[in-house]
């Protein structure tokens, strides 16, 4: 016989599952918003317009030196040139993580069935984040400066991720590289002080990541209700270790070199930086907020969450 305790916790889960919006409404309501507001980056942006001189690439309060002694000592000049060089790297980071989220996407779908609108939508999603990294790649290109890749070690830790993520955890960390780049390009895209083509593209980002979003964080909280115990944990570990990877990997320490500074000084400078702390927790606050809320930031995961800087 079922004890008391045994069928609240039952009658609660059910209670929760009843509340979790249909997954295949979710998925029509994206598929038809897709429709209406998807953008080809090729056609859409002025590839051939020249950048305009002394404005920026990023919005300087965003740059990583940002009120820092080393960002008071640069001239205006270099100032611009690294929030180039930072537009780059992010750019990069980004096709490195779109590159991981499209993988780990198609593993999602490979046991559903395919003419569901949820499986649909996924294959969607995977066509944008295509165009989306053809973009960032292009804008690299055409900025003049180079690819910056994460580091080896980064590198391979995103092929161990992808081998061992669980869902939930793979749905976790697609939030983790989407949200907090969208909060800094959602104040981007209208900064008149940023170059046109850059606040083009973040525009084009925001527009369609919003869907992603949504997507993930249905199929998350789902998960994080019906997935066993043991993947629930696991996912509470991984995504705190993958947040302390994206912290460190958000800033790729060449630019301060590419652009004739010293690297260990910036790197020490851009760590004990509160305006940088601030920042960063501030882009993840809805994320963080979210992750507690269906149970993903407690026991080790919190601690790690915690120690990658972004959580207050």
């Amino acid at each position: 016989m079922t004890t008391l305790p045994e069928t609240d916790a039952l009658d609660g889960l059910r209670d929760a599952l009843g509340q979790l919006k249909s997954r295949e409404a979710v998925a029509l309501r994206l598929l038809e918003s897709s429709a209406k507001h998807s953008f080809d980056p090729d056609t859409e942006l002025d590839w051939e317009a020249p950048f305009e001189d002394g404005t920026w690439f990023w919005p300087p309060e965003l740059v990583s030196l940002y009120g820092t002694p080393m960002w008071q000592r640069m001239s205006e000049e270099q100032r611009l040139l690294l929030s180039r060089h930072e537009a780059a790297a992010l750019a990069s980071l980004g096709i490195w993580f779109e590159l991981i989220l499209m993988q780990l996407l198609v593993r999602h779908i490979y046991d559903k069935s395919a003419t569901s609108a949820h499986v649909r939508y996924a294959l969607t999603e995977i066509e944008d984040e295509c165009r989306h990294s053809k973009m960032f790649a292009r804008v690299i290109a055409h900025s003049g400066t180079p690819w910056y890749p994460v580091s080896r070690v980064h590198h391979n830790l995103g092929r161990l991720f992808k081998t061992v993520s669980t869902t939930p955890g793979s749905f976790t960390a697609t939030l983790l590289g989407e949200e907090v780049l969208d909060w800094m390009q959602r104040l981007t895209f209208p900064d008149e002080r940023v170059q046109p083509l850059i606040r083009g593209v973040t525009r084009i980002h925001v527009i369609e990541e919003a869907r992603h979003v949504r997507y993930a964080r249905e199929e998350l909280r789902r998960q994080m209700m019906t997935a066993p115990r043991w993947s629930q944990e696991f996912t509470r570990v991984s995504s705190g270790e993958f947040a302390r990877v994206f912290s460190v990997a958000f800033v790729n320490p060449e630019v301060y070199t590419n652009v004739g500074l010293d690297r260990r000084e910036a790197v020490a400078q851009v760590r004990a930086s509160g305006h940088r702390r601030e920042v960063m927790q501030q882009g993840a606050k809805k994320l963080t907020d979210f992750l507690d809320d269906i149970g993903v930031l407690r026991g080790v995961g919190r601690r790690l969450w915690r120690s990658s800087g972004l959580l207050a």
